[in-house]
């Protein structure tokens, strides 16, 4: 059994997760994030493409595969969103990079991830009623291939048209999980439906959500006509409100917390939902990790911003843990670690969040100033 100072490929970070301030069109505040966070996003497109090529033998593709089929899943986006297809552009346009090279890293979950079962994230809220000081707060860690971990940054952003936000993301990739200054929060789980399709890609309909006034129409967003496939997404207002959003191509299930907590990992939980899910035995830590933390949660009734975050650092099953570790590291196809750790208090406006794994680095707090 290792202790949180001996496991390995667990790297400590002494300053805070950068901090990227954009505003104005979509296109601009693309442009913002591409100049500000260049180096992480090549870096995250360079991994990318490693990736890929480790993973020839699994899905028979190559990156330039992966730029012809991510093009086709542009058209519905175009059509249904061209604001984030903006950002996309701006992001390309600023970190000088190919605009083909965006679009894949934001539909590549649709041309690969499925198919390798790789993320491996854990969310989870309490509302006023189960909180000490009567906030409403949202926890969620994000797992990922280790190579990313340096590309993880915090962006706070003041689009012309829409709600501002604060969002941690990572690389190329368009900012989802985080909430806006209407007081809706968004945490987001991969899971593996059997009837994706070629449509509008899930990170940019979880992006969509972001520009929500009303809890209804966050969760109207999750649903929109001719997405690719879909996430979870654990959605939280103000009010002490909270939904799960399941989320396939052609299928949804909403769940509420009815118990002033709610828990979600990567398997679906709804048995309409778990009708589409795609090798569901694959999934077994992932329902350790919702048992584990459900459990956890219902211990207290008086949860806090430091309760949740000892919850995130649990290292019950580890590698495969809520507190996820790389420590095998030698396959390329499960390598996954908690690359950043989050709690947002809602009620607030705040997040605190920990670059790389959050038994071993430090939270840091970032207020949407809105």
């Amino acid at each position: 059994m290792f202790t949180k100072n001996d496991i390995p490929n667990t790297p400590a970070h002494n300053t805070p997760p950068p901090l990227i301030e954009v505003s104005g069109t979509h296109r601009e505040m693309g442009r913002q994030i591409g100049e500000a966070a260049r180096e992480q996003v090549q870096h995250s497109v360079a991994n990318a493409r490693v990736l890929i090529d480790a993973a020839y033998d699994n899905l028979e593709l190559t990156w330039q595969g992966a730029q012809i089929q991510s093009r086709k899943y542009l058209p519905f986006a175009e059509e249904r969103y061209p604001q984030y297809v903006d950002e996309m552009r701006g992001i390309a346009e600023g970190a000088n990079v190919a605009f083909d090279d965006i679009v894949t890293l934001n539909a590549m979950e649709a041309v690969t991830m499925d198919a390798l079962h790789l993320t491996r994230c854990t969310s989870m809220a309490v509302n006023d009623d189960r909180t000490a000081d009567g906030h409403v707060l949202a926890a969620h860690n994000e797992d990922w291939i280790p190579e990313d971990e340096n590309d993880v940054f915090v962006i706070s952003a003041r689009p012309d048209k829409e709600p501002p936000f604060l969002a941690m993301t990572y690389g190329g990739l368009l900012p989802n999980v985080g909430f806006n200054a209407f007081g809706i929060a968004q945490l987001i789980d991969s899971v593996y439906p059997s009837d994706s399709r070629i449509g509008i890609p899930r990170l940019v309909v979880a992006r969509a959500v972001l520009s929500s006034h009303r809890i209804s129409g966050a969760i109207g967003r999750t649903l929109v006509q001719h997405r690719a496939a879909g996430y979870n997404h654990l959605l939280v207002h103000e009010s002490g409100e909270m939904y799960s959003i399941e989320v396939s191509a052609r299928k949804f299930e909403i769940l509420y917390a009815h118990d002033g907590y709610m828990v979600h990992t990567n398997h679906y939980l709804d048995p309409q939902m778990k009708l589409v899910e795609k090798d569901p035995e694959e999934l077994l830590s992932s329902r350790v990790r919702y048992f584990r933390a459900s459990r956890l949660l219902k211990q207290n009734s008086q949860h806090s911003i430091k309760s949740l975050q000892s919850i995130q650092k649990d290292h019950v099953n580890i590698p495969n843990s809520i507190c996820n570790h790389n420590i095998a590291g030698l396959d390329p196809l499960d390598r996954e670690k908690t690359i950043s750790a989050l709690v947002i208090d809602l009620t607030a406006r705040e997040m605190h969040i920990t670059w790389g794994n959050p038994c071993q680095n430090a939270y840091h707090t970032y207020h949407l100033n809105a």
